[in-house]
């Protein structure tokens, strides 16, 4: 059953949760601006520092994997505030280490908190959206899209003032702790709901059966193909518009920053159309977006085009992430921990891999034809958008009406009405 919430207490616990996700983004926009410098105080070289940075990568899947799914037995919010706090702690570390290993060492031990803080959050995320009876999972993500910004803004800020590595991180970190409190202060109370067995299944081996369903496997190859595309455009953006179109220096950075600034638009969007259109209308509009725009932009092979095409697969992209995550929290909302731990995991695989599977291809085709490859995945996410759609007992969207006076101020007073799209089940 649903719990009920005055306004006061809903807004506050929506800040809570987005205050977590902003210090998500900052926390690591923060470190990824000041990586050079930690790079250089050790001597290392790009092939050693791999290694450490690969260390975060196997840090944050564990983290995801295995320590996510204890937001289902203690509760989101019992788990996101204590690892939000520290993931202040275990920002500053990585600065102040003396050797590749130590290097390793504390990129593994803050990867495994930011792997475990992303299930957390998008859990209580979830928890929080099913309160308010209307998509918001999306605004989330576009807290975390602005958090990134901010944190490389600062790091930027304070390397061209020549202010260390470790004043940096240990200035942010302060600043993460600050918010984290606040988050844990004005978290939204979570019932945690009696777990439910998948259908078919006898009510005894409640406690027994396992997350793992081809449905949530499915949805979890969503987010990899959709994910590819990201770690492309962050990694492959500037070099093909160096290097394969002949844009300037300055021309070929702007590609990603077109690429992110679409996609955080688009996110900040993405409730309002989710909740008029539904998950699976808007997630297949959006993966032909991005990938007619960005196919477009490739056979064009313009600096100008370049640049449309990158800003239309980071708008396309926006809110396919948000939406997945939610279908994943809702279909069992006492092991929405456990299912988003899968599913996101899957996701930022595809992330780390994608780039990897690109550069390899185009050593084969070249870097125009091998950006084909999240084209064609996120192409075959817009045909896998109907694993989106919402079971029994949940409509897939409102109405118009309801979507506008939903944009409002958060409903409060009765909440028994026919369940939507927007009431995933309780704690992405």
């Amino acid at each position: 059953m649903k719990a009920e919430h005055d306004h006061r207490t809903l807004v506050r616990g929506r800040t809570a949760t987005s205050l977590l996700f902003l210090l998500f983004g900052t926390a690591l926009g923060t470190w990824t601006s000041r990586i050079p410098a930690v790079k250089g105080h050790l001597g290392l070289s790009d092939g050693l520092l791999s290694l450490a940075l690969l260390a975060f990568a196997v840090g944050s899947i564990v983290g995801m994997l295995l320590l996510g799914r204890l937001a289902d037995r203690f509760g989101s919010t019992l788990v996101m505030v204590p690892t939000a706090l520290l993931e202040g702690v275990l920002l500053v570390p990585p600065a102040y280490v003396g050797s590749l290993a130590g290097l390793a060492t504390a990129l593994f031990l803050f990867g495994l908190t930011h792997g475990t803080l992303n299930i957390a959050m998008n859990a209580n995320a979830v928890h929080v959206q099913e309160a308010y009876g209307r998509p918001i999972m999306s605004s989330f993500h576009a807290v975390y899209s602005i958090g990134g910004f901010l944190g490389a803004a600062v790091g930027g800020v304070l390397a061209r003032q020549d202010v260390g590595p470790g004043a940096t991180f240990i200035t942010v970190g302060t600043g993460v702790l600050v918010l984290a409190g606040w988050a844990g202060l004005w978290a939204l109370p979570e019932t945690r709901p009696e777990r439910v067995p998948p259908a078919g299944r006898p009510t005894e081996a409640r406690g027994k059966d396992s997350v793992v369903s081809l449905d949530l496997v499915f949805l979890g190859l969503l987010a990899m193909c959709a994910l590819v595309g990201e770690g492309t455009a962050a990694d492959w953006s500037a070099v093909y518009m160096h290097e394969s179109l002949g844009s300037s220096a300055g021309t070929a950075a702007a590609a990603f920053a077109a690429f992110s600034v679409a996609m955080t638009a688009g996110r900040l969007l993405g409730d309002r159309l989710a909740a008029r259109f539904g998950p699976v209308r808007l997630v297949r509009a959006s993966g032909v977006l991005a990938s007619v725009g960005m196919l477009a932009a490739l056979l064009i092979g313009h600096p100008a085009a370049g640049l449309v095409g990158f800003a239309c697969l980071g708008a396309g992209m926006a809110c396919i992430a948000p939406q997945v995550y939610s279908a994943a929290g809702r279909r069992n909302p006492a092991r929405a921990g456990a299912a988003l731990s899968l599913v996101v995991s899957l996701g930022y695989t595809g992330f780390l891999v994608g780039p990897i599977v690109v550069g390899s291809v185009s050593t084969v085709t070249g870097l125009p034809t091998a950006l084909g490859v999240p084209v064609l995945l996120v192409l075959f996410v817009a045909l896998g958008a109907s694993a989106l759609r919402p079971r029994a007992g949940e409509a897939e969207g409102q109405s118009e009406d309801d979507a506008s006076r939903s944009l409002g101020t958060p409903p409060s007073g009765d909440h028994s009405g026919a369940p939507s799209t927007s009431r995933p089940g309780a704690g992405d």
